[in-house]
């Protein structure tokens, strides 16, 4: 759980050293996309983002390969309670009194989980699994290209809820993969759902995020990496519970969701800052 609370701490952080480098970069010159980003890369808060973003993603595996999915999923999904008081700190983004309400909720819902969770389930799961979980990375693309053609509010939606989606093939996938040498990661099937899933659910997030409603793609992304994984991890993959307390799992599970939404608009950190904040140094 260590490992889990520790990713959701590397990303939300992340995410907002990345946003003033991003907002520092715009402000030094005028340039399309690429300009923008060569600028970002030049500066050491968005390498740092990038650097906690890699620290993150393993120790997400990590968690993974040790703790049952639905805790590794609430925690993650926590990283937007991360954000919102890096932002309040960085970016000086005034939290209203809900939304500080929502981060002690998230902070309780994970402690719950953290009493509660048991230790990763031992079972391998069907034959098809793997196999399914490919063609679920695909189909969070085939998703993507329908969503991308709904008006605005659907779109960030569908776009959030594959994102989550494609996110929560790579949780799974982690769990299915026997071992990480080339020999066992080239012929499994969970390897490549793995791969395509996680840059199917970057595509879908970015889109989202610029072409539609922070909060509501955000709450989205939130729901399809955190329910559906989860029920796998239980269902086929052996996850359990300690004895007797798996009434306050899914207390915990839901409380901590339950903040993520009521913070889901900090799944891109706010861009309310002072200017002293993000001057280019």
């Amino acid at each position: 759980m260590v490992c889990a609370l520790g990713a959701a701490v590397c990303f939300g952080t992340a995410t907002v050293l990345q946003a003033i480098a991003a907002r520092s970069a715009a402000a030094t010159g005028p340039g399309g996309d690429v300009a923008l980003l060569w600028r970002a890369l030049r500066q050491w808060r968005y390498l740092a983002g990038l650097a906690l973003d890699g620290l993150g993603f393993v120790l997400q595996i990590l968690a993974l390969r040790s703790v049952p999915i639905y805790a590794v999923g609430a925690a993650l999904a926590a990283s937007l309670a991360v954000t919102a008081v890096v932002a309040a700190r960085l970016l000086r983004v005034r939290l209203s009194r809900v939304e500080w309400a929502a981060v002690a909720v998230v902070c309780a819902g994970l402690a719950l989980l953290g009493l509660a969770s048991g230790a990763e389930g031992d079972e391998s799961g069907p034959g098809w699994l793997p196999w399914a979980m490919l063609g679920a990375a695909a189909g969070v693309l085939l998703l993507g290209a329908f969503g991308g053609r709904l008006p605005e509010r659907g779109r960030a939606l569908a776009l959030g809820l594959g994102a989550g989606l494609g996110f929560g093939v790579v949780e799974v996938s982690v769990r299915l993969i026997d071992g990480f040498s080339a020999g066992e990661l080239f012929p499994d099937p969970a390897t490549y759902a793995l791969l395509l899933g996680g840059g199917a659910a970057f595509l879908l997030l970015t889109t989202a995020l610029q072409r539609g409603s922070v909060t509501t793609a955000t709450a989205g992304l939130v729901l399809g990496e955190t329910v559906a994984p989860s029920l796998i991890g239980v269902v086929w993959l052996g996850d359990r519970t300690r004895p007797g307390l798996g009434w306050l799992a899914i207390l915990g599970f839901a409380v901590a969701v339950a903040g993520a939404l009521a913070l889901s608009r900090f799944g891109e950190a706010p861009v309310e800052a002072e200017e002293s904040v993000v001057a280019p140094r």
